[in-house]
C-alpha cells in the first residue's frame, strides 16, 4: 500500500507495574495505567509535545492519524507505543513501523542512544542522558518519605524544572528516531519481515497460560528446601555465607589441601568425583542444588502474569540481528533447563500440592526436579491441548544443502539417522553396526557432538572444551584432534564452503564487485550521502545480513580478514570485531534456518493455528483437542519456494503442559 502521510510518535507513561520485571503487557494493562506525555511529527514537521499530565488533549485530527489507513505511524521499539496507545484508540497494527527493527536489521544494536552513537549522529541528535533519572522520577512509584509528604508518586507540580526538562527528552527522542529512520532509509526492511514482525506483535499479545498453582507450590517448596540446604552448609563449614564464591573457595581449599581456583559447573562436578573429604563433597553438592535457576524463572513467571493467567511478551523479533533469529525475554524460553524425569505429571502434582516430603523420597533432589518442572509451567488454555512440532537437525540440513554435501543430502532423504551416519563416514564403520546394544553405538555419540560442534570451523582446542561443558564428554588433545580430522575429512564441501565465502567475501572488499555463491549474494552496499556502508549477505528467502562499516585487516594468521562493527560478546561494547569463513556460515546457516521457521509459522497462522511460543527451531501450538499432529507436521515440512531440492521434516507430540519430549 502507497502511504501518503507519517506520523513519528513517542510516548512517556506512569504505571505501578515494573516494566523491566513484568513485561509491556502487565504494565499497560494496570488499572493505574496512563500517557503522560506524547511527543510527534508529522510529515516530517517540527516535533510538538502534548503534555497530557497537566491537561492538554490529543486533538482529534491525531486520533483520526491514529487509525487513517494512509498514514504510516513510526516509533522506536513501536510495539510499545501501538500496544499503550490502543489501550485508548484504535490504531490497526499493519499501520505501524519499527525504527528499532530497521536498525536491528541493518546490524545495529538495539536501543535508542546506543543505536544513534553507533550511527554516528551528532550529539545534540542523541537521546539526552538524563532521561533514566527523569523516567526514575515521574514514571515509577516512589518511596513515601517524611521530605516529600509521604507522596507514592511524583507528578509535573512537584517538580516543574525536571517535569520541563522531561518534556524536551521526550521531543528529542522523536528528533533522534527520525534522523535513524532517515539514515537508513536506502536500506529498508523487506516487506515480508514487515508482516513477519506484525505476527511477532500477535504471538506476544496473545501470550500463553501459566500454571500458577503449580508457580505458588514450586515457590514454597524451594523455600523450605533452600533453607534446609543453607542451614546444613552452615553446620558443615561454620561459613557465615555457604553461597559466597569466596569464602566457599577458601573453605574447600583449606579442607582438601588443594586450592580449588573457581567453582564453575564443570569444575564442581569434577571435584565431586574427585574429592576425599566427605564434608567437601557434600558442600559441593549442596552448592549444586542451590545453583539451580529454577526459582528465578518461577519467581518472573509469576511477576509477569496478567490478571487472565497468561503470560505475554516472551519473544524478541530480531532479537539476535547478525541472524535475525528471535531472542527471549523476561522467562527466556530460549534457554529453558531440559526434563529427563519419566513420571512428569506426578512431579507436577506433588508440587502443586507442596508435598515436600514426597518430592524428597520419590525425586531426591528438589532444587533439580523444580528446574525440570519450569517447562510444565506453561500450559494450554482451557479445552486445548498443546501440539509441539520442530524441525528435525535443520541447520545439518540446511548446511548439506548450501554446500551441496551429497552424503549428508542422501541420509535426510532416506532414514534421517544423521547421528550415525557422521559416525559411520568419520570411523569407517558400517552404518548397520552403529545400533543399541553394540559396541560400535558408543560411536554415534560421538557422531553427534561432532555434528553438532564441528560444521563452523570449530578448532580442536574448542572442541575439546565444549564437548566437556556442553555434553559432558571427556577428551584428551589428540583425541580431540582426531575426531576434528575425521569429520573435515567426511565433510569436504562444508570445509570448502568455510572457504569459498570467506574468499568470495574479501573479493567483494577489494574489488567493489558483487559475488554470487551458492545461491547468495555477496555485496558491499554503500550510501554516501547518509554514511552507510554494509557488506550485505543476500540469503535465498531475499532478506539480507549486513556488516556495518566493514573493512579488511591482517590477523593472527598474516591473512586477510573481515573486520565490522557489531557487538562484541565479550566486552558487549559497539566495536571492532573480526570474523572468519566459518563464522560467516554460520550466520548464514542459522538466518536461513530462522526463514525456514519464519515460513512456517506464517503457514501455520494461514492455515488457522495459535502460536504461543516458538524456540529456535519448535513451534508450540495452542490448538482444540481434535487437531490434526500430522497435519501441523506436514505443512513444516513442506518445501519451500526460495529454497528447492532442501528436506524439511518436522516431528511433534501432543501435551498438556510443555515439556521436551
Amino acid at each position: 500500500m502507497e502511504y501518503n502521510r507519517h506520523f513519528n510518535v513517542d510516548l512517556e507513561t506512569y504505571s505501578s507495574v515494573n516494566l523491566k520485571k513484568s513485561g509491556l503487557y502487565k504494565y499497560v494493562q494496570s488499572p493505574d495505567f496512563e500517557i503522560l506525555l506524547m511527543a510527534y511529527s508529522y510529515c516530517d514537521g517540527p516535533v510538538s509535545v502534548i503534555d497530557i499530565a497537566q491537561g492538554e488533549k490529543i486533538p482529534d485530527w491525531i486520533r483520526y492519524a491514529l487509525q487513517d489507513e494512509g498514514t504510516l505511524k513510526h516509533a522506536y521499539n513501536a510495539p510499545f507505543e501501538w500496544y499503550c496507545l490502543s489501550k485508548f484508540f484504535n490504531t490497526p497494527l499493519g499501520q505501524w513501523r519499527c525504527t528499532m527493527l530497521h536498525g536491528l536489521y541493518c546490524g545495529y544494536t538495539a536501543g535508542l542512544a546506543a543505536t544513534a552513537i553507533a550511527l554516528g549522529l551528532p550529539e545534540d541528535k542523541r537521546k539526552m542522558s538524563i532521561g533514566s533519572a527523569l523516567i526514575r522520577t515521574f514514571c515509577v512509584p516512589c518511596k513515601p518519605t517524611n521530605k516529600n509528604g509521604n507522596r507514592t508518586r511524583t507528578l509535573p507540580h512537584h517538580e516543574p524544572e525536571k517535569w520541563n526538562l522531561f518534556k524536551e527528552y521526550c521531543r528529542q527522542d522523536v528528533v533522534t528516531e527520525m534522523e535513524i529512520e532517515r539514515k537508513l532509509s536506502n536500506f529498508p526492511v523487506p516487506e515480508q519481515e514487515q508482516k513477519l514482525w506484525e505476527l511477532d506483535q500477535q504471538i506476544n499479545a496473545y501470550g500463553v497460560t501459566v500454571d500458577q498453582k503449580l508457580i505458588e507450590g514450586a515457590l514454597h517448596c524451594d523455600q523450605i528446601v533452600t533453607g534446609e540446604l543453607t542451614r546444613e552448609a552452615v553446620m558443615l563449614s561454620g561459613l557465615e555465607n555457604p553461597k559466597s564464591v569466596k569464602q566457599l573457595t577458601e573453605w574447600l581449599t583449606e579442607e582438601t589441601g588443594d586450592e580449588v581456583e573457581n567453582l564453575q559447573k564443570a569444575t564442581v562436578t569434577s571435584l565431586i568425583k574427585t574429592i576425599d573429604s566427605d564434608n567437601a563433597k557434600r558442600m559441593l553438592e549442596i552448592r549444586q542444588e542451590l545453583s539451580k535457576t529454577s526459582v528465578r524463572k518461577y519467581t518472573t513467571m509469576c511477576e509477569a502474569v496478567c490478571e487472565d493467567g497468561r503470560v505475554r511478551g516472551l519473544l524478541q523479533f530480531y532479537g539476535a540481528n547478525r541472524t535475525g533469529r528471535w531472542a527471549g525475554r523476561l522467562v527466556q524460553v530460549q534457554n529453558l533447563p531440559r526434563n529427563y524425569l519419566e513420571t512428569l505429571s506426578h512431579a507436577r502434582d506433588c508440587v502443586k500440592g507442596k508435598k515436600v516430603n514426597a518430592l524428597k523420597l520419590i525425586y531426591g533432589n528438589i532444587p533439580d526436579t523444580l528446574s525440570q518442572l519450569i517447562r510444565t509451567a506453561f500450559i494450554p488454555s482451557e479445552g486445548n491441548v498443546f501440539i509441539d512440532a520442530d524441525f528435525s537437525a535443520i541447520e545439518a540440513r540446511v548446511i548439506a544443502w548450501l554446500s551441496g554435501e551429497q552424503w549428508k543430502l542422501d541420509v535426510f532423504a532416506t532414514h534421517g539417522k544423521i547421528y550415525e551416519a557422521s559416525a559411520s563416514q568419520m570411523f569407517g564403520v558400517p552404518f548397520e553396526l552403529i545400533v543399541k546394544g553394540n559396541p560400535e553405538y558408543e560411536l554415534r555419540q560421538r557422531g553427534k557432538v561432532a555434528e553438532l560442534g564441528l560444521g563452523y570451523g570449530m578448532g580442536a582446542n574448542k572442541f575439546k572444551d565444549t564437548a566437556e561443558h556442553k555434553y559432558e564428554m571427556f577428551f584428551t588433545e589428540d583425541e580431540a584432534k582426531d575426531i576434528v580430522r575425521r569429520w573435515r575429512s567426511a565433510n569436504k564441501r562444508i570445509v570448502d564452503l568455510w572457504y569459498s565465502i570467506e574468499n568470495a567475501v574479501i573479493e567483494v572488499m577489494k574489488t567493489g564487485y558483487p559475488v554470487g555463491i551458492k545461491g547468495l549474494m555477496i555485496a558491499r552496499e554503500c550510501d554516501y550521502n547518509n554514511n552507510q556502508d554494509f557488506l550485505t549477505i543476500t540469503l535465498p528467502s531475499g532478506r539480507k545480513l549486513f556488516y556495518t562499516r566493514p573493512g579488511l585487516q591482517i590477523n593472527e594468521f598474516n591473512k586477510d580478514s573481515l573486520y565490522y562493527y557489531g557487538i562484541n560478546q565479550k566486552t558487549k561494547k559497539w566495536e571492532l570485531v573480526p570474523t572468519y569463513g566459518g563464522k560467516l556460515v554460520e550466520n548464514i546457516v542459522q538466518a536461513i534456518a530462522r526463514d525456514c521457521l519464519a515460513e512456517s509459522l506464517m503457514r501455520l497462522k494461514s492455515a488457522g493455528y495459535q502460536t504461543v511460543m516458538h524456540i529456535h527451531d519448535e513451534v508450540v501450538l495452542d490448538t482444540p483437542k481434535s487437531t490434526d499432529l500430522d497435519k501441523v507436521c506436514e505443512i513444516m515440512g513442506r518445501p519451500i519456494s526460495w529454497a528447492p531440492g532442501l528436506l524439511l521434516k518436522a516431528d511433534g507430540f501432543v501435551a498438556t503442559f510443555y515439556k521436551k519430549d
